[in-house]
């Protein structure tokens, strides 16, 4: 018999409930609870193991989150049937409940975790994105894991001008501030999502009424954990310490990291000469040390780089290349740098360069994007890659991994914003190619991302750039550091890595991880107005590269044409099995694609040859047109007659040119006048009343002989 469950819940700020369950799911997990706002119901597990792996020195999470297809009352549309691999938004949303979670865990722990997080129950109108951490956090809350803090995440959008915590579905299709944050009770923790130009003065309000929503939250986590009756957290091995090694790894590496990183040198120079000191730490070494207090050695040599870096930068307000904290490093982009795609670009900026193209495709290339409860398309596609060799490393190409699917997303998004609307014809595929890196390469994605599409014709009203920021604190006298443009080690050493990117005019895509206690908004303030010069700096040098986007698609790009028919005709353009359009498109080469669009028909023409556009489109307005008495047409002669010639003057209709009506010289007989397949201009003169048929007149369109002159009489 099923014990009795534990609930809590609370309320949302438009007064719709959400309740947190456990004990009645999952119940050999060290922590389960189920999360339910109106049929939308989300279970969360957790299980660690209670020893860490032999040797084992970092932590490994893992978090999953899948949604069920039978939770919206679908089946997988694959082979077999069957969910398979998590898809591009189920691993977006695992990144950001991990980035929430991870923090939470001591540093010293490093048991294997899993969370698993899945949908189970689908509502229409709930975002269950909104839901996800909530409900991983209350299981970790229920369970004797150990971590610091309870944590919850919410969303916050702007509709109508209203900001809306946890909007409805279809509320949030009308919003133009989409985000989604992450907090503890005191601080926040995680930050993502696009926006439409806004402030950043729009942006802290957005923070702040998200705080408070997830202070709520987690007062239902602990009143459920108190009801479940957790005593603790469980206990687990800490790492070996040696604090006299540790005091001879400072005495022999403190200066000499000193001067390393304040040499103010490239990359790998400086890469080379940490792992010189390293050498020689471990050289230094008695021979008898053994293999386990080498690798702590390692270790204190990692926390005490760690250490000297951070204290340089806040006490002589210096960065490892030598940069101020508020500028940005070398620039230089280039357009049109590739012959055959449709647009690209290569933007360097210090260390690290993408290589952008752009793709435009036909509404036959849509993405389709598919989860539990929805099923879209998409026209504007952005994919990011991250070769080994960008950062001199040799490792297996496995294809992209969830880093890379996250920094794709935030350049979609962000460049989504400028996009133009869903009556622009052309699907858009973007690709960046990471070609060097070191730090900052979604940023790098989103700069040269603008870059090609204008270069492609793509018309974009405005530029939208992209700045990484970094910060630094130290506790024991609160003093800080905002860095602009953060570097691959900075970013590893931080305490906050902050990209914004945006326009001149407002920001359009912000992502936000923060891994320490207390960042106050007036430190937020200035890291974001920081963050727009930055930005400014680097949108200044975009308009010079490329003022605006080039008038036309390059020769070599897909043409199109968009023609608006009546509906009554869409199907004579498809014809009978798609009969009609397949011809038009086989003749033409071109490719045609029709969409009901209300009461009409949009009729979309593409091809890389003009030519072929037009000769379709020409087919095309044959087939909808409707004659009229008077117009001139191109015919085609289609039999011959002893008394005229049936004509095609418009695709499916045929007239009869009558032998009357060729010539205003009188004609004894059709032979020798045309033949089959012969063009003929003709003036449609009227429509037999008798028959329907259509009279077609040649002579109409010659000019009449002079009437021969009477003989004069004598």
């Amino acid at each position: 018999m099923l014990s009795q469950p534990f609930q809590s819940s609370f309320k949302l700020p438009d007064g719709q409930e959400v309740i947190i369950e456990t004990g009645r799911l999952a119940r050999q997990a060290d922590g389960s609870v189920t999360v339910r706002q109106g049929n939308c119901i989300i279970l969360a597990t957790v299980v660690a193991a209670k020893e860490p792996k032999e040797g084992q020195d970092w932590f490994p999470l893992t978090v999953d989150y899948n949604e069920k297809f039978a939770s919206a009352g679908r089946i997988p549309g694959s082979f077999f049937k069957r969910e398979g691999r998590l898809n591009d938004y189920e691993i977006l949303i695992s990144r950001l409940i991990d980035r929430a979670l991870r923090p939470l865990f001591p540093d010293d722990y490093f048991c294997d975790v899993q969370v698993l997080v899945t949908l189970v129950s689908s509502d229409p109108e709930v975002m269950p994105d909104s839901l996800a951490c909530l409900a991983a956090s209350a299981a970790l809350a229920v369970s004797d894991v150990p971590v610091k803090e309870i944590i919850s995440e919410v969303r916050v959008a702007r509709v109508d001008g209203e900001m809306v915590v946890n909007p409805k579905r279809s509320d949030l299709a009308k919003a133009d501030m989409d985000f989604i944050i992450g907090a503890t009770e005191k601080n926040l923790m995680m930050v993502e999502g696009e926006s439409q130009e806004c402030s950043e003065e729009d942006l802290v309000k957005a923070l702040q009424l998200a705080h408070d929503a997830i202070r709520v939250q987690i007062k239902a986590q602990q009143e459920l954990r108190d009801k479940v009756g957790v005593k603790g957290k469980r206990e687990y091995a800490l790492p070996e310490q040696n604090e006299e090694l540790k005091e001879k790894v400072i005495a022999f590496c403190k200066d000499r990291l000193y001067q390393v990183a304040a040499g103010g040198t490239a990359k790998h120079e400086r890469s080379e000469a940490f792992k010189l000191v390293k050498d020689e730490l471990l050289l230094s070494l008695p021979e008898d040390t053994t293999d386990e207090h080498r690798k702590l050695a390692k270790k204190y040599y990692e926390d005490l780089q760690w250490e000297v870096v951070r204290n340089m930068i806040l006490d002589d307000r210096k960065r490892l290349d030598g940069r101020k904290l508020d500028e940005v490093r070398s620039l230089n982009m280039e357009t049109d740098v590739l012959p055959a795609p449709h647009g690209s670009a290569l933007f360097t900026r210090g260390e690290t360069q993408s290589l952008t193209t752009v793709t435009l495709g036909t509404p036959l290339d849509e993405l389709l994007v598919e989860s539990a409860a929805t099923s879209d398309y998409s026209k504007f596609i952005l994919h990011y890659n991250f070769p080994p060799f960008s950062t001199g490393e040799v490792k297996p190409m496995r294809g992209p991994g969830r880093r890379e699917v996250g920094h794709g997303n935030l350049a979609m998004r962000s460049l989504k914003q400028m996009m133009p609307g869903n009556d622009y014809a052309y699907t858009v595929r973007v690709v960046s190619d990471i070609l060097e890196s070191n730090g900052s390469s979604s940023m790098a994605t989103v700069c040269a991302g603008s870059l090609a599409l204008m270069d492609a014709g793509v018309p974009l009203p405005k530029h939208v750039g992209g700045v990484a920021m970094g910060l630094i604190t130290r506790s024991s006298d609160n003093k800080y550091a905002i860095l602009t443009d953060i570097l691959g080690d900075e970013d590893h050493l931080g305490d906050m890595d902050f990209k914004v990117t945006g326009t001149r005019d407002g920001i359009c895509g912000v992502q936000m991880d923060i891994k320490i206690d207390g960042l106050s908004m007036d430190v937020m303030r200035e890291a974001l107005e920081q963050a727009r010069k930055g930005r400014l700096h680097i949108l200044d040098a975009m308009y010079e590269a490329m003022p605006v986007a080039r008038e036309e698609v390059k020769p070599h790009a897909p043409r199109m044409e968009k023609l608006i028919i009546d509906k009554e005709f869409i199907g004579a353009v498809i014809g009978p099995g798609g009969k009609v359009i397949q011809e038009i498109q086989k003749e033409t080469g071109t490719t045609i694609n029709i969409e009901e669009v209300g009461n009409f028909g949009e009729v979309s023409i593409f091809s890389t040859n003009k030519e072929s556009v037009e000769r379709a489109l020409k087919w095309v307005k044959g087939i909808v047109a409707v004659p009229q008495v008077g117009e001139v047409y191109e015919a085609k002669v289609k039999t011959i007659q002893p008394y005229g010639a049936f004509v095609e003057f418009l695709p499916k209709k045929e007239g009869l040119l009558h032998i009357s009506e060729i010539s205003w010289k009188r004609l004894e007989t059709m032979e020798g006048v045309f033949k089959e397949g012969d063009i003929v201009k003709v003036k449609l003169i009227g429509l037999d009343p008798k028959t329907g048929k259509f009279k077609l007149s040649r002579k109409a369109l010659m000019p009449k002989p002079e009437p021969k002159p009477k003989p004069q009489e004598d």
